[in-house]
């Protein structure tokens, strides 16, 4: 059985405080990693499989590669 510790709130704020416990800011481009934004979808397979595209003139070749792997 375990013992029972009681938590005191100079606990709480000296494991808040400590530098393990410290979070730091994540960098735009760490959170923008699988982002959409600025890309272009592609619909295939009547709405099952969506491929985004920096560049939407590739779109016909994406189209093409997918339905050669069926």
């Amino acid at each position: 059985m375990k013992k029972l510790q009681n938590i005191t709130t100079n606990d709480a704020i000296d494991n808040k405080m400590s530098i393990s416990n410290r979070q730091y800011r994540v960098p735009k481009q760490k959170l923008s990693t699988g982002s959409v934004t600025g890309l272009y979808p592609v619909i295939l397979d009547g709405g099952r499989t969506i491929i985004y595209t920096s560049d939407k003139s590739k779109e016909e070749e994406i189209r093409s590669r997918y339905a050669s792997r069926k």
